[in-house]
C-alpha cells in the first residue's frame, strides 16, 4: 500500500496549500461545464468531433499516461534501482510512440474508426471485436482503479479524509467532468494537469538536486555507482546476465510490452483520433514524445535523490525494509514550504486524476459502440447513445471504487499494473500487428489467438510466486517484473503461432475487404488528407519523429 495509518509521514498543509488545491478543482469543473457546451452529439462526446489541433492531443496523449504509476510508481523504482528505471520510457514508450504515429495511426484515423476494438471488427470480425471489447472494458476498470486508490490514498493521508469518503469524493470529481463534457473535458483538463504536474515536480527536482550538490553530487552519494548508469540494469529486470537483461528489456519491455501498450491501447490511441486532420493525428504520439523522454528527470530523479537526502528512505533502503512508493512524499515533506507544497499536493492529485479519467472516457466509448450498440441495442438514434455514454460513465466510476480496493492489496502497484499489461496487451499486439501486415490471416485466428495469448498470460501468472497474491501457486521462479516480462513474451508468441496455425484450416476474407486495413492491400493516397496539403516541412510528421529518435538515442548514450 501506498501509505499506512499511524505513519510518520505527515504533510503540514496550510491554509495557502487549501486554496491553490481548492483553485484546481474549481478550474478543473469549470472546464467540464464549459466543455459541455460544445457537445451536440457523440462523436463530440466520445471524439471531440475531431476538431483539437496536434499540441493539444499530443499534450493530453501523455498526460493521459502521467498518472498514479507514472508518478509514484516510477519514482519508487527510481528510488530502489536507479537510472535503469529511464528504460520505462527511453526503450518502453518512445520508440512505439513514433511507430503508432508513422505506421499505425493512418491505419486508425484514414478508416474512421471510434475505437480500436471497432477497427479489429472491421480486420477480423464480430469474434476477435468482441473479445477485445470485453477484454479491453475490464482492463480499464481495473486501472481506473489503481488511480482512483492512490488517489483517495493521498486525501486520505495528507488532507485527513477517511479513505471511503475519498475514494467516493474523488470518483465524483472525476465523474462530473467527464459527464459533462465528455473527451473534450478529459483532454483539456489533460494538458491543465500536464502543466500542474510539471509545475509541481520541477522546482521539487531543483530544489533537491542542489541540496544534493548538483549531479556529480548525487552520484556520490548514491549507494550503488551502477544506479547512475541506464545500461544494463541487470538489477531492474531481475537477471544476473547482462546480456539476458538486454534480451529482456528489448523484446519483454521495449517490443511486446511497449508496443502493446502504446500501439493497440485505446486509452492513448483516443487522443490521436481526435485531431482535425490526419497528419495532426499522426503528430499526436509524436509531439507527446518530445516531453515524454524528460519526464524521467522530474519523476525518476527526485527518487534517486530521497534515497541520499532523507534519513528515512535511505535508512530504509540500507535496511531493505522500505515501501520506496513513499519516497517521492517524504521528499516534498523535507524540502517544499507552504504554498509549494499545495502545489505539489494538486500535482499528484492531478496525475491521478489524468489517469483515471483516461481509463473511463475510453472505457464509455468502447462500451457505448463496441458492445451496446454492436451486440445489445442496435441502429437507435445518436441521442440514445450518447444518453448511456453518461450513464455507463456512472457506473464505471463506482465499479472503479471497487477495484480499487483490488488494488488497495498489492504492495507494488507496477507489478500489479504491468500484470495486466501482459494479460491485455501483449496478446492484442500480436492479433493486431500480424493481421496488419498478413493479409491471409482469417477471422477465426484473430479471436482464437487473442483468447489462447490472454490465457496463456493468465496461467503463466497464476504459476509465478506472489504475481496474483493469494491465487498464485508459486511453482515457476519469477515474480514482480520478470513475471510480467515472462507471461507477455510467452503470450506474443503463443498468440501468433496459434493464429497462424488456425489461419492454415480457415477462410481469409477477400482483398478488396481489407483495403484500408491491411498494409499491402491500402493505396498510399489513403494516408495523405487535403487539409494538410499546406503545412510546412517541419510540420511532418517523418520529419519530428526523425528529431525524436535521435534525442532519444543521444539520451541512452549520454545516461548509459
Amino acid at each position: 500500500m501506498l501509505l499506512a495509518q499511524g505513519s510518520d509521514l505527515r504533510l503540514d498543509a496550510g491554509a495557502v496549500d487549501y486554496v491553490i488545491i481548492a483553485l484546481y478543482f474549481v478550474f478543473v469543473l469549470g472546464i467540464g461545464y464549459l466543455a459541455r457546451r460544445a457537445i451536440s452529439s457523440s462523436l463530440d462526446f466520445f471524439l471531440s468531433g475531431r476538431s483539437l489541433p496536434a499540441w493539444i492531443t499530443g499534450l493530453a496523449f501523455i498526460s493521459a499516461n502521467l498518472g498514479a504509476i507514472e508518478i509514484m510508481g516510477m519514482s519508487a523504482t527510481g528510488a530502489e534501482y536507479g537510472m535503469p528505471t529511464m528504460h520505462y520510457f527511453w526503450i518502453g514508450a518512445i520508440p512505439a510512440m513514433l511507430f503508432l504515429g508513422i505506421v499505425m495511426m493512418p491505419f486508425y484515423y484514414g478508416s474512421k474508426v471510434r475505437s480500436v476494438p471497432e477497427f479489429m471488427l472491421r480486420r477480423f470480425g464480430p469474434g476477435a471485436h468482441l473479445v477485445n471489447a470485453i477484454s479491453f472494458a475490464v482492463a480499464q476498470v481495473l486501472i481506473a482503479g489503481i488511480n482512483l486508490f492512490l488517489l483517495a490514498k493521498i486525501v486520505e493521508v495528507l488532507l485527513g479524509w477517511p479513505l471511503v469518503v475519498a475514494l467516493i469524493v474523488a470518483g465524483l470529481i472525476v465523474l462530473a467532468y467527464i459527464t459533462l463534457g465528455g473527451l473534450s473535458a478529459a483532454i483539456y483538463n489533460e494538458v491543465l494537469q500536464f502543466f500542474v504536474i510539471v509545475a509541481a515536480l520541477t522546482p521539487l527536482t531543483i530544489i533537491a538536486l542542489n541540496q544534493a550538490g548538483g549531479w556529480s553530487g548525487l552520484a556520490n552519494r548514491i549507494s550503488s555507482p551502477e544506479q547512475m548508469s541506464a545500461w544494463p540494469g541487470n538489477e531492474l529486470v531481475g537477471f544476473d546476465s547482462s546480456v539476458l537483461t538486454a534480451i529482456g528489456l528489448v523484446f519483454g519491455l521495449g517490443f511486446v510490452l511497449s508496443f502493446g501498450y502504446w500501439t493497440t491501447n485505446f486509452v492513448e490511441v483516443q487522443r490521436a483520433m481526435a485531431s482535425k486532420s490526419m497528419n495532426h493525428a499522426r503528430r499526436t504520439p509524436i509531439v507527446g514524445a518530445f516531453p515524454k523522454m524528460f519526464v524521467p528527470f522530474i519523476v525518476i530523479v527526485p527518487g534517486m535523490l530521497a534515497t541520499v537526502l532523507v534519513p528515512a528512505v535511505r535508512q530504509g533502503k540500507a535496511s531493505g525494509n522500505f515501501d520506496f512508493n513513499n519516497s517521492l512524499l517524504y521528499l516534498m515533506r523535507d524540502l517544499l514550504p507552504n504554498g509549494m507544497l499545495g502545489l505539489a499536493i494538486a500535482g499528484l492529485l492531478a496525475s491521478f486524476m489524468a489517469g483515471m479519467a483516461a481509463n473511463i472516457s475510453s472505457f464509455n466509448t468502447v462500451f457505448s459502440y463496441d458492445i451496446w450498440q454492436a451486440y445489445v441495442v442496435k441502429d437507435r438514434e445518436d441521442g440514445y447513445y450518447l444518453g448511456i455514454g453518461r450513464t455507463i460513465t456512472i457506473i464505471a466510476t463506482i465499479a472503479a471504487m471497487g477495484t480499487a480496493l483490488i488494488a488497495s492489496q498489492y504492495s507494488n502497484l507496477m507489478d500489479y499494473l504491468q500484470l495486466l499489461f501482459s494479460f491485455f496487451n501483449a496478446p492484442l499486439f500480436a492479433t493486431f500487428i500480424l493481421g496488419m501486415f498478413w493479409k491471409r490471416m482469417t477471422p477465426t485466428a484473430g479471436w482464437v489467438g487473442l483468447v489462447f495469448g490472454t490465457l496463456t498470460a493468465i496461467v503463466i501468472a497464476v504459476l509465478s510466486e506472489d504475481a496474483l497474491g493469494a491465487f498464485s501457486l508459486s511453482i515457476l521462479p519469477l515474480s514482480g517484473q520478470g513475471a510480467s516480462f515472462v507471461a507477455a513474451g510467452v503470450a506474443f508468441v503463443v498468440d501468433i503461432v496459434i493464429s497462424y496455425v488456425v489461419t492454415l484450416a480457415t477462410q481469409s476474407k477477400p482483398d478488396r475487404e481489407l483495403v484500408g486495413l491491411v498494409y499491402s492491400l491500402t493505396p498510399k493516397e489513403t494516408f495523405h488528407d487535403p487539409r494538410d496539403a499546406h503545412e510546412a516541412w517541419y510540420q511532418k510528421p517523418g520529419i519530428l519523429a526523425s528529431i525524436a529518435l535521435v534525442l532519444v538515442i543521444g539520451l541512452n548514450l549520454v545516461f548509459g
